[in-house]
């Protein structure tokens, strides 16, 4: 793996799918210019997030025409961008496609809705249930959309499943204030978390937040390219649109687990064999969804 990627830190207009779509297609184009190989845009990037009741009117199936424009584009850039999706059983999920060569290669729906504090994605949408790794042409990689970065199973997956990079996109707002006074607390919590997935699981980190206000909320940025070592390569700062490049490459996985052979000493049928203890005992009663 060689992947050149362009985060887009973007500031998506509300409930707006045709603004939000240009928008892709202008930064997706960008980056084509400079010769990346794959664009990232935020959680919810073509909806906006706080859609309360317009989540079912910006809704849209798998096939909608809407998505031909990002298809096409794709044969020259692979492209990760959010929506909510229509789904065939019925329910609306926080989705997050990725295109490549003109197909949308793999959609994953966000596991760990969030539903506390100011947040209540329960109300209008239906919990995804599998983390299954896009076998792209320019690596392996797993989706974590926000609140599921929070939760150990999917960074557990993605290190047993061996992927190159996790793409964390996000609509994480932006809320306290640093001990240096300079940096939002939120932004320093996500790069401690992030941080540690990526030296635990010795992989890339690809998170990818959004700007702007909804519904009188500011959103944080702090979109940033974490290596396989736990070390920050790129970021953006402060809470203006923008974007930003860094390299993905192989040699930095092989080196990180060549170091420490994490994988190689791993015991997962332990956890395997106590989880079935505990499955069999009843104890996620009540907790299954």
């Amino acid at each position: 793996m060689n992947c050149q990627v362009h985060l887009v830190q973007l500031d998506p207009t509300l409930g707006n799918l045709e603004a939000n779509l240009e928008m892709h297609l202008e930064e997706a184009r960008s980056a084509v210019g400079k010769g990346a190989d794959c664009v990232l845009f935020s959680e919810l990037s073509l909806t906006g997030y706080f859609l309360k009741d317009q989540t079912a009117e910006v809704a849209l199936r798998l096939n909608d025409e809407l998505f031909a424009r990002l298809s096409e584009l794709s044969n020259s850039i692979s492209i990760g961008a959010g929506f909510i999706e229509r789904g065939d059983d019925g329910q609306l999920y926080n989705a997050y496609g990725f295109w490549e060569d003109g197909v949308l290669l793999s959609v994953h729906r966000k596991v760990h809705l969030v539903t506390y504090g100011m947040f209540e994605e329960h109300r209008d949408l239906g919990a995804g249930c599998n983390f299954t790794p896009i076998e792209s042409k320019l690596g392996r990689f797993l989706v974590l959309t926000c609140e599921d970065a929070w939760h150990m199973q999917g960074p557990l997956l993605a290190f047993h499943a061996g992927v190159d990079a996790i793409l964390v996109p996000s609509a994480s707002p932006a809320r306290g204030v640093a001990g240096d006074g300079d940096t939002l607390g939120s932004v320093q919590t996500w790069d401690q978390l992030l941080s540690t997935w990526a030296l635990i699981t010795q992989t890339w980190i690809c998170y990818i937040n959004r700007v702007g206000f909804e519904d009188g909320i500011g959103f944080g940025g702090g979109s940033r390219v974490i290596d396989p070592f736990g070390q920050q390569k790129a970021a953006l700062e402060g809470l203006d649109r923008g974007a930003l490049e860094a390299t993905l490459d192989s040699g930095s996985l092989d080196r990180a687990r060549v170091a420490l052979p994490l994988r190689r000493d791993d015991r997962p049928w332990i956890l395997a064999r106590e989880l079935n203890k505990r499955e069999d005992a009843g104890g996620w009663e009540g907790r299954k969804q």
